[in-house]
């Protein structure tokens, strides 16, 4: 939120205060300040500008178009200046840009002045135009000054301009009572006159001599939706004159990043900034029957916004109706076309109303009209302040844009806000802030703070919490005010400090990630951190296995489209691929830890996964490497990504798991699952093509997710053993197999595994050979190589003959293998 020193100071006396020491305040009571900027109303402040005096003119000896003048600009002694101005004239009064000075014209670059000479006469400055200084766009001539304005007089005073300090205040949700200057202002006195000596106190706009001239333009006002608009107040003016805003409002606006429009725009954005509420004016001679109807509209209504878009309503958005049930406004978010004031506009519909935050959040982001009263809306805007805005506006409106008040104030409001009252302790308040303070002290404090101290005795008092501080629930957040304005820098830190001890789990689930985390970065993995949110239109499109029962939604007014828990961690990782191709970053090793959602039998089931994703050239661009490569592909294979997982599951210290390879699974074109019994380790392959598309992928992805929750729960109950090398040797035997083409490696390495288990310490396949005229038909061969090792003895070739035949035996009669011999 931006804040205008300046305009704090029509409101509190902070004479003395450097902007510097006014940011320090504001941080320490909770308005942190992110950045005091000085600002003015012309760039460079025309400095070096003064008012001259031309003495004498004469025509430019050799150029027709140009003067020789000489000027008095108070120093005693007369420039000589060429200007090339068809206006100048002696005797005139003007504005003088002295050598050295820096001007900031309308259109173009600045220019600094140098003394030279032109067509051979010298020229010490410069007599300027009007876009020259940056004060308009006007070229036509020089600027002539009233002939009665001071010699030497510096253009900043002549102009009044205004140096100001723009103070950056990075505003949190629950400060909707901060939202506005009067609000910032009041918030700084309290602590200037806790802390400082400030008398505190604050001047608030007078409004009292509003007055309703006459009652010649009633109107009707209904409000349908009550929930939605609490309250809502209205008024009547006629008779106005659009017009330009004088230059005091432009500045004011100007210094919180508000353009200027028109007056009475201006107004009710400045009243906004001023005090919190918003306002909005329509054109009365717009409003069809004169009636206004505060309602919600059905679904796909069309509304015409004042950006010329047409936009189709949802069932909730609350709108500003007309008497025919036209929508005049996105009522707190955005004002229509038609109704909308012009500059023919002359009588005017004044509005003031109480929105509930989650309508006008929800609307807002629905429709991507994030303005300054939205903002304010869903903050939460104070309940009682529409009445006392609307006089303010009123009032300004008259005194810049005329008119007159023609009707009473209307005033919907069936269900009054008052005061919250909360009791506290005064021991409560001193143990949250771990100081002592007297509760002459604590109720001195709220009251500042413009809170009214209800009840009061030796234990306890009871507060008026004002309806502007909407998140002030609790007697903890009594503790939080009083605190903000006693000073947090105040608390003194104690000498003493306590730990205590605590039993982590074994193993430490942070140990166990941060290993494996470190183990993927050491292997060119980076770390990826999406977000647990996605969109259910994936879910109904790509992963129809999971259904929309299983999908846990949530009510994500920021972002409508994120609409459920991530139900898996597919589609995130993919997102992070596309992004990161559209930046031109094709070869990607990624890998998340985190978490998924679903739910089942009516209560949300929370797992934590690791997820790994492979994409682009297996190998980066090397003098090294040659490209393409003998006999094969850049391409990352499938085999890559099996090493990865494989090299995990090592670190973790597994064995002994199956394998069982993915007849359908809608997420990937081909994969493999680890498990040991009914208990899934991992899945892992290439995601399924369809997918990718979906999403826009631009190459093969391959990805595998591991479950965590499942993995770490074997890990515990996983002794780590040790086992001495061999003293013996090793032998090994080669066998080819003629199989089925539907026969698996692993169908094989499972035999070997049962029939040779206390013998055979490792089963490769080293070949895989297919010829249908040698073969034959649906036909492949398999070279299979045996590691025999025995850890007490060294094993005789009878041995390991005998284990042989027992596998040859077992793969004829259950696979059904040929053995080549």
């Amino acid at each position: 939120m931006k804040v205008s020193l300046n305009w704090l100071k029509q409101y509190l006396n902070l004479d003395g205060l450097s902007p510097e020491k006014v940011g320090e305040i504001l941080t320490d009571i909770g308005l942190e300040v992110e950045s005091i900027e000085r600002t003015e109303s012309i760039k460079g402040g025309l400095a070096g500008v003064v008012v001259g005096h031309v003495v004498e003119r004469e025509k430019h000896p050799n150029a027709d178009k140009l003067s020789v003048t000489k000027v008095d600009i108070g120093t005693g002694s007369l420039l000589n200046i060429v200007c090339g101005a068809p206006n100048v004239a002696a005797g005139q009064k003007v504005l003088v840009a002295t050598v050295g000075t820096t001007l900031y014209p309308s259109e173009g670059d600045p220019i600094t002045l140098k003394k030279g000479k032109i067509r051979g006469e010298d020229s010490e400055g410069m007599i300027c135009a009007e876009d020259e200084l940056g004060l308009g766009h006007d070229h036509a001539g020089i600027m002539v000054l009233p002939s009665d304005t001071p010699v030497g007089q510096s253009a900043k005073d002549y102009f009044n301009l205004e140096e100001d300090h723009l103070i950056e205040i990075g505003l949190t949700p629950n400060r909707s009572d901060a939202t506005n200057h009067l609000g910032v202002a009041r918030d700084l006195a309290a602590a200037l006159k806790i802390n400082y000596g400030h008398d505190g106190e604050v001047c608030v706009p007078e409004v009292s001599n509003f007055k309703v001239d006459n009652h010649s333009l009633p109107i009707e006002v209904s409000v349908e939706n009550t929930e939605a608009c609490p309250r809502y107040s209205g008024v009547v003016i006629k008779g106005i004159k659009v017009g330009e805003s004088p230059d005091w409002l432009k500045r004011r606006l100007q210094a919180v990043d508000v353009r200027s429009i028109n007056n009475l725009v201006d107004v009710t954005n400045f009243v906004l900034h001023e005090l919190g509420q918003p306002l909005h004016a329509f054109d009365l001679d717009e409003i069809t029957g004169r009636k206004v109807i505060v309602k919600t509209l059905p679904a796909g209504s069309k509304f015409l916004s004042l950006d010329e878009v047409e936009r189709s309503l949802n069932a909730e958005d609350l709108m500003i109706c007309d008497g025919d049930s036209n929508g005049m406004c996105i009522g707190g978010v955005f004002g229509g076309f038609k109704s909308g004031v012009k500059d023919s506009t002359a009588n005017i519909f004044l509005e003031a109303a109480h929105f509930s935050p989650t309508y006008i959040r929800r609307s807002s982001m629905r429709h991507n009209l994030r303005t300054d009263a939205a903002k304010v809306f869903e903050k939460g805007s104070d309940p009682n302040v529409t009445v006392f805005a609307l006089k303010r506006a009123a009032l300004l409106i008259q005194e810049l844009a005329g008119g007159e008040i023609a009707s009473e104030i209307i005033d919907i409001y069936p269900t009054p806000v008052a005061p919250k009252q909360i009791k506290v302790t005064y021991a409560y308040v001193n143990m949250l802030l771990g100081v002592q303070l007297s509760p002459a002290e604590v109720q001195g404090i709220l009251t500042a703070q413009g809170m009214s101290i209800v009840e009061t005795d030796e234990l306890a008092f009871t507060v008026a919490v004002p309806t502007n501080k909407v998140e002030v629930t609790r007697p903890a957040d009594i503790a939080e005010e009083i605190l903000r304005i006693y000073g947090f820098n105040r608390v003194e830190i104690s000498d003493k400090f306590s730990i205590s001890a605590g039993l982590a789990p074994q193993p430490d689930p942070s140990v166990v990630r941060n290993a494996i985390g470190d183990f993927l970065a050491a292997a060119g993995f980076n770390e990826i951190m999406a977000v647990s949110l996605s969109q259910s239109r994936y879910y109904s499109q790509a992963f129809k296995s999971i259904s929309d029962e299983e999908l846990v939604y949530i009510n994500n007014t920021s972002n409508v489209q994120l609409d459920i828990m991530r139900p898996d961690m597919l589609i995130s990782g993919l997102e992070a691929i596309v992004h990161n191709q559209n930046r031109q970053q094709m070869r990607l090793r990624l890998f998340e830890f985190g978490k998924v959602y679903r739910m089942k039998e009516g209560k949300i089931n929370e797992k934590a996964q690791l997820s790994l994703y492979l994409t682009g050239d297996r190998y980066g661009k090397s003098w090294l490497m040659k490209s393409p490569f003998e006999g094969e592909s850049n391409k990352t294979p499938y085999f890559t990504l099996k090493g990865y997982v494989q090299n995990v599951l090592a670190r973790l210290g597994y064995e002994g798991y199956q394998e069982t390879v993915l007849e359908s699974d809608e997420r990937f074109a081909y994969g493999v699952q680890y498990h040991r019994g009914p208990q899934t380790l991992v899945t892992f392959g290439r995601v399924s093509g369809g997918i990718a598309k979906e999403l826009g992928v631009r190459n093969e992805v391959y990805t595998a997710v591991f479950e965590w929750d499942t993995l770490l729960k074997i890990l515990r109950k996983q002794n780590v053993t040790y086992q001495e090398v061999s003293k013996f040797p090793s032998t090994s035997r080669d066998l080819a197999l003629i199989i089925e083409n539907s026969v698996k490696f692993n169908d094989i390495a499972a035999i070997a595994r049962k029939v040779g288990k206390k013998l055979i310490k490792d089963i490769t396949l080293f070949d895989v050979y297919e010829n249908e005229q040698q073969l034959g038909a649906g036909k492949r061969s398999y070279a299979v190589s045996y590691l025999f090792e025995d850890a007490e003895k060294t094993l005789e070739d009878k041995e390991v003959d005998k284990v042989m035949n027992q596998l040859i035996g077992e793969y004829e009669t259950k696979l059904g293998a040929l053995i080549r011999r």
